[in-house]
Formats: C-alpha cells, sequence, structure tokens
C-alpha cells in the first residue's frame, strides 16, 4: 500500500479497520487515542489544535466513500463537536450497527477522593450507554495536582464498578485519604477548569493517559452539568492584608507557637525575622493557583523550603535560622485548624526536619537563587542601602557588566 501522503490519510489508514470494533465505546478511544497525537505535538492551546485538526479532516475526507472514512468522522464529530463540519457528519449507510450510539451515555455517579493534605484530588464518573450495544458501562477518572495547579491524568476505561470498587479500597485501606460522593457540576468545574491549564502546558507531564484520552474526557465532561455562576472563583482567594494580620495574631497565640518559643523572641531583630518568615509563607501560598495559607503537607514544604524561597526571597542568617522553626509551627497549627489526622501532621512535621539540612546547603551555596534574587543578596552583602537611591544606582552602575552576564 502507498506511504500515506497528508496527516489525513495516515489517520484514516490507521482508522481502517475501525468498522471491525465490537461497540461505540471501542471506536470512541479508538478516535481519542489517533486525536492524542494531535493533542501531544501541539505546542500551544492543544484543546484547539485538535478541533483545528478534526475540522481540517473532515473537509478533506468529505468526498471519502469507504466504511471505515464515514465511521471515523463519525467518531470525530462525536469527540469534537464544536470542530467546524461536525454537526454535519452523518454515519452513513454502511456504518455499523453500533454507530448510532456513539456519544450517547449518561451519567450514572459521581466520587472523588484524595490525600487528606490537598496536594492531589481525583474525581472519577462513571458513563452508560442509552443502548447496551454501545458499550459496557465505563469510568473517567481525573487527577488534579492542586501543588502545579493542573489537571495531570485522565483515564477512560472499564469495567466502571470494578475501577469504582478499587478506588474505595484503597482508600478505606489508608487513614491519609479520604473518598465521597461528588456533585457532577463540581467535577465539571475543576476538572475543566485545572484542564485548561493543562492544554496551554509547553510540555505535557510524563506517563499516564492524558495526551490519548483527552478528546474523550472532553466529550464526557460535556454531558455533566455545568458549574453554577457563584462558583466562578474556584479555589481559596488570596488572603487580604486584615486577614492575614487576624491570623498571624492567632497563631502567636496558640500553643504551636509557644512549643517552638515564638511567643517569647527577645529583641526587634528575632521579631522581625518571624515577621518576615511569616509574610514569606503567605507569599507562597498566594503564588499557588488554588491558594491556601493553611495547606501544607511534605510535598508543599518541600516545594517551599528547596526551591521558591531561594528563587523569590533574600535571607539573612538570622532568617535563614529561623525560617524552618516558623515553617514547623505554621504547619503544625495549619494543620490542627484544618484538622487533620494527627499522624498527617507528624509526617508533615517529621518531612520538614529532615529537609533542613538540604535547605541550609542551598541558602549558603546560593545555587537555586533567580538572578534577581542573587543580584540583591549581592547588593545587601555589599552594605548597600535599598533606600538610598544614590547608592543604588551607583553600586547597579559598578556591576551593570556583571548583571548583564548573569541575566538568562
Amino acid at each position: 500500500m502507498a506511504t500515506p501522503q497528508t496527516p489525513y490519510d495516515a489517520v484514516l489508514h490507521a482508522a481502517r479497520d475501525v468498522t471491525r470494533l465490537d461497540c461505540a465505546l471501542d471506536a470512541e478511544m479508538l478516535g481519542t487515542a489517533l486525536l492524542g497525537s494531535v493533542y501531544a505535538i501541539a505546542e500551544t492551546d492543544r484543546e484547539n489544535a485538535v478541533r483545528e485538526f478534526v475540522a481540517g479532516f473532515l473537509t478533506a475526507t468529505s468526498r471519502r466513500r469507504t466504511a471505515a472514512a464515514a465511521t471515523i468522522r463519525s467518531v470525530f464529530a462525536t469527540l469534537v463537536p464544536d470542530a467546524e463540519g461536525a454537526a454535519k457528519v452523518r454515519p452513513g449507510t454502511r456504518a455499523p450497527a453500533w454507530s448510532g450510539q456513539l456519544g450517547r451515555v449518561h451519567l450514572t455517579g459521581t466520587w472523588s477522593y484524595g490525600d487528606v493534605y490537598g496536594d492531589q484530588t481525583s474525581y472519577l464518573a462513571t458513563f452508560a450507554y442509552d443502548d447496551e450495544s454501545g458499550g459496557p458501562e465505563h469510568a473517567l477518572v481525573a487527577l488534579v495536582d492542586h501543588n502545579i495547579g493542573i489537571t495531570k491524568d485522565v483515564f477512560v476505561g472499564g469495567p466502571a464498578e470494578r475501577i469504582l470498587d478499587q478506588v474505595r479500597q484503597m482508600c478505606a485501606g489508608d487513614d491519609l485519604t479520604w473518598f465521597r460522593e461528588e456533585d457532577p457540576a463540581r467535577m465539571h468545574g475543576e476538572v475543566r477548569r485545572h484542564l485548561a491549564v493543562t492544554d496551554d502546558l509547553g510540555e505535557l507531564p510524563a506517563d499516564g493517559s492524558l495526551a490519548t484520552d483527552r478528546a474523550l474526557v472532553g466529550a464526557r465532561l460535556a454531558l455533566l452539568p455545568g458549574p453554577s455562576a457563584d462558583s466562578a472563583g474556584w479555589g481559596a482567594e488570596p488572603l487580604s492584608g486584615d486577614e492575614r494580620t487576624a491570623l498571624v495574631r492567632a497563631f502567636l497565640a496558640a500553643p504551636e507557637a509557644a512549643r517552638f518559643g515564638l511567643d517569647a523572641l527577645d529583641g526587634d531583630a528575632e521579631l522581625a525575622s518571624l515577621h518576615f518568615c511569616l509574610g514569606l509563607l503567605f507569599d507562597h501560598a498566594a503564588s499557588f493557583p488554588d491558594a491556601d495559607a493553611l495547606r501544607w503537607s511534605p510535598a508543599v514544604a518541600g516545594l517551599f523550603l528547596l526551591d521558591w524561597v531561594h528563587r523569590r526571597a533574600v535571607l539573612d542568617m538570622d532568617d535563614a535560622a529561623m525560617l524552618p522553626r516558623v515553617l514547623r509551627a505554621w504547619a503544625a497549627y495549619a494543620a490542627r485548624r484544618r484538622g487533620l489526622p494527627e499522624a498527617a501532621a507528624t509526617r508533615t512535621d517529621e518531612a520538614i526536619e529532615e529537609l533542613v539540612p538540604e535547605f541550609a546547603r542551598l541558602y549558603s551555596t546560593g545555587e537555586r537563587r533567580s538572578p534577581a534574587t542573587a543580584a540583591v543578596a549581592q547588593l545587601m552583602a555589599d552594605g548597600v542601602d535599598p533606600d538610598d537611591p544614590a547608592a543604588l544606582d551607583a553600586w547597579f552602575q559598578a556591576n551593570r557588566q556583571h548583571l548583564t552576564d548573569d541575566t538568562p
């Protein structure tokens, strides 16, 4: 057979046996896998790239009369119904009996589960075809990572009941996970919101079935009720100045602050360092897509101590000595405020303690400082008063070449 001349020809060749599949679900799984390659290689706005590819495919194959061509056109039109030309596609007289069931499914249940820290939430929905000839009941699972603000992976498969039972058993056997029935509108909103960020990533998360199942996930999500108007601001909002002040006061009066001696600091320098460190904790939380100053876990502590703080802040020696102590107290306070199990709070505290030596090493080497942070650190080391404009200008003029060389 001749080598396919265009991407559309290559897709037709890959779908040449689509009419031999057993059911509509198998055909939709094939279709989403084929579109997954388009999604994976797109550099930005991957959802739109798939939509444009489907529109181009439908135009390029409009005169193809084979049963396979007509069927895969129907599959793509079902998966991406907002693509130009999709609404006009018809299965044709030679289409398999199950073609009339493409996309004709209804929701049978929604659940969510995750870790007690709030690092990740997985959403699970089950669907059944309106007619059994469409295929078996199946499940959609979407993993939302709140630390990086994306839908990190998606999966469509079955049997739905087996997947649901496995999740229930997994959560029942782990005290640091939870499982509950979920509002389908919330699932729709949360997965879609984070998936929009994923679609625009320069590089997709490795492994998983994100690319191959993305088109089918989008089609299934569209069947869930949309989020309500008052949920437009999903996720926690960054705290206002007054809210920060009230939370700091409550923390300093709490037993966790006393346990780490933060209620009895002596001298203006220690107090200034304490409040500077607390400010860093709030700023770090506000930099997350799902901001929450009380959400701390071993993973979040690692991101903060080994990466974020070195790129975003300039610490003097007193600050560097104070920061792990403040973080341990704050994380313990936050765990109690959120009602986390004692084991979860203990695990976070132990993780912070284990991170301190590497935090100290990174502080001493400065190897993870951003160019801007490194410049400010050098300015302070040179004894330049940041409130003296003349001194700042003289320092920048003297270091212009060095700063230019270090700029990426």
